[in-house]
Order: C-alpha cells, then sequence, then structure tokens
C-alpha cells in the first residue's frame, strides 16, 4: 500500500510544484492552440451563415442557419478580405455562397449555379435557356423573366451583361430560386470564380423571424442574439422539420 501511495504521490508532484505563473503560462498555451485550430478550420473547412432574405425560397427560407464548406474552393486569411481560390469548379445547379460583386456590398450571397463558363444563357418564355437548351427547373418559385442589368454595375465591370449573354472564361451565371425576389446575374453580371468561396452543408438550425434579417457581417451579431433568445423564449418559432437537413 505504501509503494502505491508513494506512486500516486510522486505522479501527483510535477502538477503540484507548478507555480501560479506556470499554470496560467500552460493555460495561456492551451487557449492558443485552441483559437489556432478554429481559425485555421474558419478559414479553410467551414463557416456559419444565415439566410437573410427570400431570394432562394423555398430551398432555403429567411432565418435558416447553414453550415458552409470552404473546403477545396476558397482559404483565407481570417478577420482580412484576402482569400485564394483552390481547386473545386463548381457544377450546375449547385448552391454556392459568393463574395459580395456589387460595389460597395459588403455581404456573402448565396444563389444557385445556372450557367457555366463559355456557355451562352438566355431567358424567354419564363425559362432559361442554356446554349439553346430548356434548362429544366424542379425548385424555382415565381415566373423566370430576363430582368434588366444595373447601370452602376455595368459601369463598374466595363462591359453589357443584356441576354442572351456568353460567359467568359472562370465566370458563373447564378441566379436565386425565388424569380421574383432575386438580385442575380440577370442584373449585377456573372460572378468570377475567384469570388465563390463554399457551398452550403447543412441546416443546423431554422427559426421563422416574420422578416428578414441583417446579412452576415458588420452589425450582425445582435441580431443573431435577439433571433436565438427569442426562440428559446418561444420555441414554436422553430422549424423543427428543418434541422439537420443536408444538402
Amino acid at each position: 500500500m505504501k509503494a502505491k501511495q508513494s506512486k500516486k504521490e510522486k505522479s501527483a508532484k510535477p502538477e503540484e510544484n507548478l507555480t501560479t505563473e506556470q499554470k496560467i503560462r500552460r493555460e495561456a498555451l492551451a487557449w492558443f492552440w485552441v483559437i489556432l485550430v478554429f481559425l485555421l478550420i474558419n478559414a479553410t473547412v467551414g463557416q456559419a451563415r444565415v439566410i437573410p432574405s427570400g431570394s432562394m425560397q423555398n430551398t432555403l427560407l429567411i432565418g435558416d442557419h447553414l453550415i458552409m464548406s470552404r473546403f477545396g474552393y476558397d482559404v483565407g486569411i481570417p478577420f482580412t478580405d484576402i482569400h485564394t481560390s483552390l481547386w473545386r469548379t463548381p457544377k450546375r445547379q449547385q448552391i454556392v455562397i459568393f463574395r459580395p460583386v456589387v460595389p460597395g456590398d459588403t455581404s456573402d450571397v448565396i444563389k444557385r449555379v445556372i450557367g457555366l463558363p463559355g456557355e451562352t444563357i438566355d431567358v424567354h418564355d419564363g425559362h432559361v435557356y442554356v446554349n439553346g437548351n430548356m434548362l429544366l427547373e424542379n425548385y424555382t418559385v415565381g415566373r423566370t423573366e430576363p430582368g434588366n442589368p444595373l447601370p452602376f454595375v455595368q459601369q463598374a465591370i466595363g462591359k453589357s451583361t443584356l441576354l442572351p449573354y456568353t460567359l467568359p472564361k472562370d465566370c458563373y451565371f447564378l441566379m436565386g430560386d425565388n424569380r421574383e425576389n432575386s438580385l442575380d446575374s440577370r442584373f449585377i453580371g456573372c460572378v468570377p470564380r475567384k469570388h465563390i468561396i463554399g457551398t452550403p452543408v447543412m441546416i443546423y438550425m431554422s427559426i421563422d423571424t416574420q422578416g428578414e434579417l441583417q446579412p452576415w457581417g458588420s452589425g450582425a451579431i445582435l441580431d443573431r442574439i435577439s433571433v436565438y433568445a427569442n426562440a428559446v423564449i418561444h420555441p414554436s418559432e422553430i422549424r423543427w422539420r428543418r434541422l439537420f437537413h443536408f444538402f
């Protein structure tokens, strides 16, 4: 018994011999690695996003909270605008998240890939045509109209995006599923590959907010806290059937 006790005492000595300063340093080092791993995951693998508007209804609803995968699409330095595109290329009808192309906008956007580089896109009779062939779509809401390119966007990008439009190299035609309520490539032109940063993986929370939210970004944190707090107080506002929906 004495031998066993002495072994336990001996193994406990290194912990007991640590000074307060050494314990603080060890704790700080542990937190440093936790934060570093979190930032690396945030920069290369996944991030949280929320749907602020109805442009992707009924596929995505206002108040859907998503996990976005950046793996293979984009890598960036946290808290900066420094990004680098990776090897994955978006596929037709895939939902993607991209950094804004409209001058002055700072919020990430989520839309569906309709046209790929080199293809010619046209919209008429309520349908989308790719290289002259009608695109079959079972996810849209509302009638698809051509739209009118925004003049200030045309001036900023230095070219017209009037339909029919042939997509240049490394540029994608993106549209919202809610065709009557979506500011997409019909208005802002094609989206360069370097702006596409990821794709949604899962809906981890969905809350009926009864109105649009602030886009993810500056000033949105308090908005999120308010929404979550309200959901705790009123659990009936949680769309339980949408939780843990994978794409």
